[in-house]
């Protein structure tokens, strides 16, 4: 073992001590609790040097020594696998996924799960709509002078909106303009992105018969919030009572981060900085690298959100290429391999639901 892998063998153990344990790390409980190969004052010298080069720190004098954020990513860095998931997990992940029904389902679901499993607060953004399409726009009366607009997106996302047709001269004249009417929405957006879609609704109603427009007008106004509502950002949060059940790890932060949780606006900026980071694949290599893709921001690589005691583990998913981000978010003191593991394995059952 080299001078450079047998400190990072140090960190390593001093890490997975600290974690398990919450307790500094003294150089006795790594020669009595691993076997490094080196004696005592070996492994006391690498201490000395891996705090000296800010990996690790002694939170008081005469204690042992804790990983600092520089010594976590250094540790995430490195890491050669992450811990396998058991088949019982495997099949539980399935088993609770499988029932979904919908988009929110899943989402709602998969939020749960994720807190459940990995007794953090867990994130999970809504598939972005910046790429999506119009599948089928429905067009149903629903008595009087009222119809039910549904809007439906090629990734599984669902709008819908009761409209109220003043327009209309009675109920027999306006199911046979809903008819037609519906047809020619879905002539106009199906297949079109969303954005695109919203930008041509305007020509429909300067195309219509004279005596058309007025109710085109109306259901125009409709589908464009169905539209509008639809390309916004989402995410949704779950697990935040684990987050103060592990307050000590926060200390004074705790407060600042469930603020922050509450803040969509902060999650969002959180979820999208990530999808534009480089991250790191486990393992290697993945044939769709962007689905198997695991992001990490430890500890002061959030401050500018105010969550520098916080560590965010997130990964793409989607049916071929990543359409949005889940993740969790806890305190640095974090078992990472197994964290990593179980949101890279939620993520790949999610993606395999919407294939579906």
């Amino acid at each position: 073992m080299s001078y450079d892998d047998r400190r990072l063998a140090v960190l390593r153990a001093i890490v997975e001590d600290y974690v398990a344990t919450h307790e500094p790390v003294g150089s006795k409980a790594l020669v009595e609790r691993h076997q490094l190969g080196v004696s005592p004052a070996t492994i006391r010298n690498d201490m000395a040097v891996l705090e000296d080069e800010g990996y690790i720190t002694q939170p008081h004098t005469s204690a042992g020594r804790i990983p600092t954020d520089k010594g976590y990513r250094l540790f995430v860095d490195r890491l050669a696998a992450v811990k396998p998931m058991t088949a019982a997990e495997k099949r539980a992940i399935q088993t609770f996924l499988d029932g979904a029904v919908d988009v929110d389902d899943v989402v709602d679901r998969t939020v749960r799960l994720l807190a459940q499993i990995t007794r953090q607060a867990a994130v999970v953004q809504y598939p972005s709509l910046s790429r999506a399409a119009v599948r089928h726009v429905e067009l149903v009366p629903v008595g009087g002078r009222s119809a039910l607009l549904v809007l439906i997106t090629d990734t599984g996302r669902v709008e819908q909106r009761v409209v109220e047709i003043r327009s209309a001269p009675d109920e027999t004249a306006l199911v046979a303009s809903l008819t037609a009417l519906r047809l020619r929405l879905n002539s106009a957006s199906v297949g079109r992105r969303l954005q695109v879609a919203r930008d041509g609704l305007t020509a429909l109603v300067q195309q219509a018969e004279p005596e058309e427009q007025a109710m085109t007008a109306e259901v125009v106004v409709a589908l464009g919030d169905c539209l509008s509502a639809a390309l916004e950002e989402r995410v949704v949060i779950a697990g935040t009572a684990n987050l103060v059940r592990s307050g000590a790890d926060l200390a004074s932060s705790l407060g600042s981060v469930l603020e922050a949780l509450e803040e969509h606006v902060v999650l969002l900026r959180l979820v999208q900085e990530m999808t534009s980071e480089e991250g790191t694949t486990f393992p290697r290599p993945d044939p769709r690298p962007e689905l198997g893709t695991i992001s990490v921001r430890i500890g002061a690589e959030n401050l500018h959100l105010g969550l520098p005691e916080t560590s965010v583990v997130t990964s793409g998913y989607g049916e071929n290429e990543a359409v949005a981000r889940l993740g969790i978010l806890g305190p640095t003191r974090m078992d990472y391999p197994t964290t990593i593991a179980a949101v890279r394995a939620v993520s790949r059952y999610v993606s395999r639901i919407l294939a579906t």
